[in-house]
């Protein structure tokens, strides 16, 4: 089965061409030929309960929660799972019979046979789909006087990944994940029955799948727990921000994690109210699918890194609008300005900054797009599925508005008088010894004390904004938090830059 196949979620392929009429608890509907009832269902707004089954992954039939029941004009209606049957024309499927929910309850019975009832303590409470089926389609206490079977509680997967043998259902996602969409083989079962376990395969590294984080999304229940995220948060203090990662020009839609304003701590450290507790694919067909990479996952160590909070004039420390003035001035009496331009800018940002100094500066600015982040020791390149060898989330739309600058850094900034290094990727070694230096950044830098003028940016989690990938498609970004400090926004600042270098009036433009 091809990979294309496999994203439709069915072991048959489908042909949106053509559609079949069926019919779902009475009510008309329409499926496309080929697609899984379980399928159609959820695009008529019908939820059929599933595990082990997944859109984007091949059809195991593991967990029969999925089971429905087909009328029939002759005889006694038949019943199968949904994840695997086809719709064929005129199919009469009820999914709330009673005859289907007492298959339900006695599935969940099965499933929960050896399963332990810590919700209490489990990281996944909130959003795990073994609990809300249990009070949605049972709800009932276990039936068996038997004692659980017992297997390994904590059992390493990974450096990331833990494993709770005892929670899984042995619903196969996450070892059909690694052999149909990061295809590193890492995981398999063994032995049978009720003492089945997932293990990392003998000739395989589950350290070096790049996507590993995915099977602690699509683990169903706590299974799957990330090491470095066990703990931190329950699910119902945070909320999920849409964004973007910038780790590479792939540009993949992301949910950002972080504590609801309500749920603010009072009595520990206030930075916690503010902090990233973790990082989720948000589905975008277009861009990533439904999944990300682990580069992505650790995004956190990006963005909260040491941040420049203090404006600064000849490496000292001054108020955010007087170096903003100084800056304006010494670009008003500039005969050459170069700027290199910030591939982490957003698009509202670098249309700003194209239009401010087009009008003003005119003839006396050379613009370069440059790349502000390059591949790290040890990373991934590039791979067959998401990840891109640029490094840098918007350097398309830079590269579109102006050239990308040379290798000859040194030939490319000869005879500019100021230059306005706009982002990060560029040491103080490769800039004109003789010329004035401006500094924009968000990050703090050693060499933001040997400019001329350093202003402090806001950085992409205090802004809302676009960002184009390497295939043309634009996806926003939305704030999570205030900026901690008095910085400039990028977008306004440029405005202003522009506007005073003509007026020489101050103004603020602080955030």
């Amino acid at each position: 089965m091809s990979q294309a196949e496999r994203k439709r979620g069915n072991n048959e392929p489908v042909d949106t061409t053509k559609t079949v009429a069926f019919s779902i608890n009475g009510e008309p509907c329409t499926a496309y030929k080929g697609e899984s009832v379980i399928q159609a269902a959820q695009r008529a707004g019908v939820d059929i309960p599933h595990f082990c089954w997944h859109p984007d992954l091949s059809v195991p039939g593991n967990c029969r929660i999925c089971m429905v029941e087909v009328e029939q004009d002759k005889g006694d209606p038949w019943f199968d799972i949904g994840c695997n049957m086809p719709v064929t024309e005129g199919m009469r499927v009820l999914t709330e019979s009673d005859t289907v929910k007492k298959l339900r309850r006695e599935t969940m019975q099965f499933i929960t046979l050896n399963h332990p009832v810590d919700c209490g303590i489990c990281n996944k409470a909130g959003e795990c789909l073994l609990q809300d089926y249990h009070y949605e389609h049972n709800g009932k206490a276990s039936l068996s006087i038997d004692r659980k079977n017992h297997a390994t509680k904590f059992f390493p997967l990974s450096d990331r990944i833990m494993l709770d043998n005892e929670r899984c259902i042995m619903c196969t996602r996450c070892v059909r994940f690694t052999h149909e969409v990061s295809e590193t083989h890492a995981l398999a079962a063994v032995h049978r029955g009720d003492h089945a376990l997932i293990r990392p395969a003998e000739d395989a590294n589950f350290n070096d799948d790049v996507y590993s984080d995915n099977v602690i999304d699509i683990c169903p229940v706590g299974a799957l727990l990330s090491r470095q995220n066990m703990d931190n948060a329950r699910v119902w203090y945070t909320k999920a921000t849409p964004s973007v990662c910038p780790g590479c020009s792939r540009g993949c839609s992301i949910n950002i994690w972080h504590r609801k304003p309500e749920w603010a701590l009072k009595a520990l450290d206030p930075e916690l109210n503010t902090r990233i507790e973790r990082v989720t694919p948000l589905e975008n067909p277009a861009v990533n699918g439904t999944w990300i990479c682990n580069k992505a996952r650790d995004l956190a160590l990006l963005f909260e890194r040491p941040r420049a909070t203090k404006a600064m004039v000849q490496g000292m420390p001054v108020p955010l609008d007087e170096a903003i003035e100084r800056a304006a001035m010494l670009l008003q009496g500039a005969r050459k300005v170069v700027a290199l331009v910030s591939s982490w800018a957003s698009n509202e940002e670098l249309a700003a900054f194209s239009t401010a100094f087009a009008s003003r500066l005119g003839a006396s600015l050379t613009a370069y797009a440059k790349a502000d982040h390059a591949p790290q020791p040890g990373e991934t390149l590039e791979d067959h599925l998401l990840i891109k060898a640029d490094k840098n989330p918007n350097l398309t739309a830079a590269a579109a508005r102006f050239p990308l600058l040379p290798a000859d850094v040194t030939g490319a900034l000869s005879g500019a008088d100021v230059v306005l290094v706009w982002g990060e990727g560029v040491s103080q070694a490769v800039l004109p010894a003789g010329a004035t230096i401006i500094r924009l950044d968000g990050y703090a830098h050693d060499h933001h004390a040997a400019a001329h003028v350093f202003i402090p940016l806001s950085i992409q989690t205090e802004r809302d904004g676009h960002y184009t990938n390497f295939e043309g498609t634009v996806t926003p970004f939305t704030a999570c938090f205030e900026p901690k400090a008095p910085v400039a926004h990028a977008e306004q600042l440029f405005a202003h830059l522009a506007d005073t270098a003509a007026t020489r009036r101050p103004a603020g433009v602080g955030a």
